[in-house]
């Protein structure tokens, strides 16, 4: 088998197998191949029998995921579960299939608009007004003049609004402000697809340019924005009504790189069969 140099010594070249690794994994070739690697990095001793149990090899994941970090040098989660963050880190960031590319004229038009955007920022800052601002929740059917309203929604719909006007289609986008609501309506639309955050978690490429990432933040609120680029289980995105931290309700629209595909609650809305 081919091997890779990463930041932790030669690997096999394994490829993340499109589901989560953990407790009672059946592929027993897998487990393997996680329980040699980590023997090699000195998060052992673990038998190298192919069964993932909860005496040797859980105990042994959890220590390598508390001692290195993932493919960016950010921390890992220890929760002895085998992602596609953990696997990157273990085996190699070329083991976890990157997609950087939109599926559709639509989605790349959109994906492109939304870069023109980066930088509006609220007038006042806090206010969740400003000329742009404005023009977002104008186009969902919000007076913006009349309340104070969250706008990540209507920034990706007006995103799309404006791409749907360039290749000359009606815009598929839901029309509404509301995360939620726009997660429930797109269940039902014809031609929209939702990727459910179990399905994307297991096969990241499931995930291209253009979706629109929804997080369930309690009490009937939300958090919305688009994905970019999907790199090694992490999201680049481009995110209205947020700011630096990635807050659901922010001052402006900031790019952003730090959000994981498995924090995504809810799922992903997919408009590239327009």
């Amino acid at each position: 088998m081919p091997t890779l140099d990463t930041s932790l010594g030669p690997a096999a070249a394994v490829s993340f197998p499109g589901r989560i690794i953990a407790v009672g994994e059946q592929d027993m070739n897998i487990v393997r191949a996680v329980q040699k690697r980590l023997n090699a990095v000195g998060c052992g001793p673990v038998p190298e029998d192919g069964v993932f149990d909860k005496s040797h090899t859980l105990p042994a994941v959890k220590l390598f995921q508390a001692r290195f970090t993932d493919v960016t040098s950010r921390p890992l989660v220890v929760d002895g579960k085998i992602g596609t963050v953990t696997w990157g880190a273990m085996f190699g960031a070329a083991t976890v299939a990157s997609v950087t590319v939109a599926p559709s004229r639509l989605t790349k038009a959109a994906v492109d608009f939304a870069g023109t955007q980066v930088g509006v920022i609220e007038h006042p800052l806090g206010s969740n007004r400003g000329p742009e601002v404005d023009e977002y929740l104008r186009a969902v059917g919000l007076d913006p003049a009349s309340d104070s309203f969250a706008w990540c929604v209507a920034f990706t719909h007006f995103c799309y609004l404006k791409a749907a006007q360039k290749i000359g289609i009606g815009n598929p986008h839901i029309k509404t402000a509301g995360v939620l609501d726009h997660w429930n309506k797109a269940k039902t639309k014809p031609n929209v697809r939702r990727i459910l955050h179990d399905q994307a978690v297991a096969d990241p490429t499931l995930i291209t340019p253009g979706c629109l990432f929804i997080i369930d933040t309690g009490g009937g609120h939300g958090h919305s924005g688009m994905v970019l680029e999907v790199a090694n289980g992490r999201l680049l995105t481009i995110e209205g009504n947020t700011n630096d931290q990635g807050s659901r309700n922010g001052i402006g629209v900031f790019r952003r790189d730090a959000r994981k595909v498995a924090t995504i609650n809810k799922g992903f809305i997919d408009y590239s069969a327009f």
